[in-house]
């Protein structure tokens, strides 16, 4: 059974491990990949797993991005605080995203499908750029149904926030709406990440759905300029965007707050009913310290999700975010190694 004593935050998302390579430039160019991107995976890249396999020495990262920031969640808050709804298949890479979990105290709440494997994602490093190709697998598999299973009706019960990766829009949008609702009726926070620049672009319905219960929007640059297109606001602004967004429609009676993360550059909160967008700057990293951005932008959003679990404020909140994902990209992948005082 699932303890839920202490806890207080509960993501869902797509469950993947993580594939990553370095210096693969060849293997954008052959599979038609952005040096700066996530995509599903076409019929035309599949064969990226076995190229990258074959001819690439493969470092294997627990990941999927609701997954990285609940286990960076978890690095900032007291002991059993995290939980984790998802579906993977029967099969040896759900054990080690399992054991991933295990280590940073996150508890996995898995549907098993027996039939599909674990969801799996191609990072393809080219210098400070990281290119994100997904094979979904099992995730996509995740049915409504699992949010009425024991375990999981238990977190949900207990947990005082909830997280919605972006990505996981593409197949379980009535499981996410089912959970923003519950959200919405017991008063507690909801947070929304955009994941992807595809997301906003061709998911917007589905974006559309979940987004009125959304306390608090995540997203990067590329993501918000996505959403900015979709929905016409005929400006690449950040600060309007994320204004935008705040006064995008609501139906929860707190303030919606949308934050956009660029890189190194200043981090851009927005917040209902306000006039002008707040500026965060961005503490300054070596490039000569970047070893992989993959997952910064999860590190960030734990490090605010946490850092707000704790009864900090926004400010604070970012502050972390900022920490966690210049922690995060010293190391391959999503993966916290300093002491915690380091960053509180």
């Amino acid at each position: 059974m699932v303890q839920t004593s202490n806890l207080k935050l509960l993501a869902m998302g797509n469950p993947l491990l993580d594939m990553a390579i370095r210096d693969g430039e060849e293997m954008l160019k052959k599979y038609n990949l952005k040096p700066n991107d996530a995509v599903l995976a076409s019929s035309e890249q599949m064969g990226i797993y076995k190229d990258i396999v074959e001819g690439y020495q493969v470092t294997y990262v627990a990941g999927g991005a609701a997954q990285n920031t609940a286990r960076c969640a978890q690095y900032v808050l007291p002991e059993g605080s995290t939980a984790y709804l998802g579906c993977v298949g029967k099969d040896d890479l759900a054990q080690q995203l399992r054991a991933a979990n295990d280590r940073e105290g996150v508890e996995s709440i898995y549907q098993i499908d027996e039939n599909t494997p674990t969801g799996s994602c191609a990072v393809v490093i080219t210098g400070h750029n990281r290119s994100l190709c997904t094979n979904l697998g099992a995730a996509e598999k995740f049915s409504k149904s699992h949010l009425d299973t024991p375990d999981a009706k238990a977190a949900i019960e207990a947990a005082k926030f909830f997280y919605l990766g972006g990505f996981f829009l593409t197949h379980g949008v009535e499981s996410a709406v089912a959970l923003a609702k519950h959200a919405k009726e017991h008063n507690k926070p909801f947070a929304f990440n955009l994941s992807a620049p595809f997301i906003p672009q061709f998911f917007k319905a589905q974006v559309d759905e979940v987004l009125p219960y959304a306390q608090l929007v995540i997203c990067n640059e590329t993501e918000a300029e996505a959403y900015a297109e979709a929905a016409n606001l005929n400006t690449n602004d950040l600060g309007e965007i994320a204004l935008a967004i705040a006064n995008a429609q609501s139906v929860i009676s707190t303030p919606r707050t949308v934050l956009i993360t660029h890189g190194s550059k200043a981090t851009i909160r927005g917040v209902q009913g306000e006039s002008s967008a707040h500026v965060h700057e961005v503490p300054k990293i070596n490039p000569a310290d970047i070893v992989d951005t993959n997952g910064a932008g999860d590190a960030f959003a734990g490090g605010v999700l946490g850092t707000l679990l704790l009864n900090k404020s926004i400010e604070q909140a970012v502050d972390v975010g900022h920490r966690l994902g210049g922690m995060c990209v010293g190391e391959v992948g999503p993966v916290l190694k300093f002491p915690k005082e380091n960053v509180l």
